[in-house]
This record gives structure tokens, sequence and C-alpha cells, in this order.
């Protein structure tokens, strides 16, 4: 059987970033006026989540040094709701695996799951925030503002859903996706005005990246500023936002999903793929099939979203968590982005199982794109026939065009 000759392209996207991302949160908290809101002695609780954010060792460190200077007394804690595998000592695992420990931070790491009911919205849900931060004399909320992977609204992911799923632990997370996705969209902005009012949040810090997976923007909100300022983050957000140039694709094969990379492994709004009741696919790129080959090492074994691929190499459904893979599919309820796909012996026998699905005579003309991951897209490797057919200003090939290459297992070079 032969396979299609693929060549690497370059994707070219808007690079602007920030040089010096500690300067830019402490210029920040600054501005916001942060250090007036916290006493001296008080205990200020510094959130970490479960994603990989670039610098976020580094920004969070600057959060820490930052309210130590201002005469509090800091402590980082986990606002990642279920991940983690849902139990405290995953969730300390998870940011120690991102850089963010005492050691690193100079400060404790502190993490429970329990949570205390703090009241409950007009429907009846109940408003459930992690003790820790109640018990706090001060929160600051640290997160990345991108477009969800699940929903559409007024805010996604950022500040404001670290504040509500990300507080609410396993189970104020599992509340909070039992209405689907259409009710995420409702909730968050519902809980987050309501947990305003209860939880002393001091400052949200809210980061942007541009396409490289670079900071952009880094603003301090004050709580005040969140309904009205992380929205329009969020468009900047959307228009910058990495994606794959090239249209109508046979398969596409990626080379590793994992949490740090996307809540669901992959990102949704790049391999134009939702899979969920009511809520509409994506017309780009218009992708037919999937492949994914690994799990990243940073994942620690959540597999969650491996049910948007088609099918999977024995290898990476060897790599499967499957407790922490499922702890995060109940939560959300999104219980088939956790399905098993087709496994087959490796990555050769993948890819011929998919264009014999999908009925390619000639493999040799099939539309095959290969991407790192979701985040990273500066470099793809397209087919022949994929590249004859595509046409950006801000695409270049890089490279010449050859065979796919195996190793003696089987696995794609």
């Amino acid at each position: 059987m032969s396979f299609p000759q693929m060549a690497t392209f370059r994707q070219r996207f808007d690079a602007q970033r920030l040089d010096d991302p500690v300067a830019a949160v402490a210029a920040e908290l600054e501005r916001n006026g942060m250090a007036d809101r916290i006493g001296k002695g008080q205990r200020i609780a510094v959130t970490g989540g479960s994603r990989g954010i670039a610098h976020i060792d580094v920004i969070t460190k600057a959060v820490v040094d930052a309210v130590r200077h201002a005469g509090g007394v800091p402590f980082l804690m986990p606002a990642m709701g279920s991940h983690g595998g849902a139990t405290a000592a995953g969730q300390k695992e998870v940011l120690a695996s991102y850089g963010l420990s005492e050691a690193t931070l100079g400060c404790p790491v502190e993490a429970t799951m329990d949570t205390d009911e703090i009241g409950q919205l007009e429907d009846g849900t109940p408003i459930l925030v992690n003790r820790l931060a109640l018990e706090a004399d001060g929160v600051i909320v640290i997160n990345r503002v991108k477009p969800h992977t699940s929903f559409r609204g007024v805010h996604e992911s950022g500040v404001v859903k670290m504040m509500t799923i990300g507080l609410g632990c396993h189970r104020g997370a599992s509340l909070a996706h039992a209405q689907g996705a259409d009710g995420l969209s409702r909730l968050i902005p519902a809980l987050g005005k309501a947990i305003l009012k209860h939880l002393p949040v001091i400052a949200g810090v809210a980061i942007v990246e541009n396409a490289y997976d670079e900071t952009m923007i880094i603003e301090a909100l004050r709580p005040d500023e969140f309904a009205a300022r992380e929205p329009k983050l969020l468009h900047v957000a959307r228009q910058s936002m990495p994606r794959i140039f090239a249209q109508g694709i046979d398969l596409l094969i990626v080379d590793e999903m994992g949490k740090e990379i996307s809540g669901t492994g992959m990102d949704t709004n790049v391999i134009g793929r939702m899979m969920l009741p009511g809520v509409k696919e994506p017309d780009t790129p218009g992708v037919l099939r999937i492949l994914v080959r690994r799990l990243s090492e940073r994942t620690h074994g959540n597999a969650n979203g491996v049910g948007l691929a088609d099918v999977i190499p024995k290898q990476l459904h060897d790599e499967i968590d499957f407790d922490a893979t499922y702890a995060n599919a109940f939560t959300s309820t999104f219980l088939n982005r956790a399905y098993v796909p087709i496994v087959k012996a490796n990555d050769r026998d993948a890819i011929l199982s998919m264009f014999d699905v999908l009925r390619i005579e000639n493999p040799m003309q099939a539309r095959v794109a290969r991407i790192k991951n979701t985040l990273d897209l500066e470099h793809i490797e397209l087919s022949q026939t994929l590249a004859q057919d595509t046409s950006h200003p801000d695409l270049s090939q890089a490279g010449e065009f050859a065979d796919m290459s195996f190793d003696t297992e089987g696995a794609l070079r």
C-alpha cells in the first residue's frame, strides 16, 4: 500500500507578544491597586489551574511576590474542578508539573476538594466554593482567557470560569456541567456574579496568548471589571488563536494530545469537531477523520477528548489512565469525548485503516495534514494534493515532499 508524500509548511500568525511577562504582572498589579486591598498578615490564596499556560510559573511567582511585598501571606491552591483525578494530591501533582510548587514559589501549596455552599441561584443551582478560598482573607484568580472547547458565551475560559468551575472543585464542576454545554454559557456568568458577592476576590490576572503559545496580554482586573473586560479580552483571544489554513482534509494526524494543551486534549476550535448534542459543528477546517498518535507527558494519562478521534494506535491506548480520564468525563457529562476510538496496532495500520474507511482508491491522492498538537501550529505537514489545493498568503512551503516514513514498529517518524 502506498502513502501520500508529505512536506513541511510554515503558517504565519500575528507574533505580537510581551517581552517581559514578569514585569507586566508587576506593573498591572500596581495599576490595579492590589496592594491597597491587602492588609498586613492577611492570608491570600493564589489560584493555579490545570492548563499549560506559557510562563505560568514565573507569572504566578510574580503574583506571589507582589502579595508578599504588600504585606500579605500568600499560598497557592488548585482551582481545576475535577482535574488531577479529582483528588487534592492529584491536583498538587499537576501544579508541580508546571513548576508551581512550594520550592519554586517560596510559599505553601494547599489543596482540598472540600466545598461549602454559599447560596443558590434563582433556579436552585447550589453555589459551591472551595473551602480554602472561603477561609482566605483574599483570593487572586489567574487564568488564560480563550475560546472554550464546548460552548460559546459571554465568558468562556478565563478568570470567571476559574472562579466558578475551578474553585467549585469536583462537586461544583459536576453541578455546573449537569445542564450541558448550553447551561455552561448561562451558569458561568451567573455563578461568577453570585460568588463575587461572597468571596473576597482581590484581583483577576487575565492572560491572552498569541498563536505561538506566547504571552501577548496580561491584565490585572478588579472584581468589578470582570463582567465588562473579560469578554473584550475573549474577542482578542479568538482573533489571535492558531488555526489550520488548509481546508477539506481527509485525514488529520495529531502527534499528541493532553490536558495542558486543551481541556479536551485537542482544541475543538482547531480540529473543527465538537461532537456535542445541540452544538453546531465548526465549518472549518473540514476534517473527515482524525488520528491521534500519543498522549503528552504532562497530561498524566488523562485522555479526556480522545473520543474526538476516529482511530488511535495501541501505544496511546496503553498510556491512558482511565480513572483520571473518567473522573474528568463524568464531571463534564460529555461522556462521548472519553470513548475509546478504533485501536490499531501502530501508526501505519491506523493510517491505512482510515484510507480504507474513506474509500480512497489511490492513497497518493489523499488530502492529509499532520500537526504536532493544537497549540503548536507554526509548522504543519501537508500532502501534495492538499497543498496544491491550498492557497493562503501566510502559508509557505518549508521542506521538500517525501514519502511517509515509519520505524520498524510501524510508528510514524
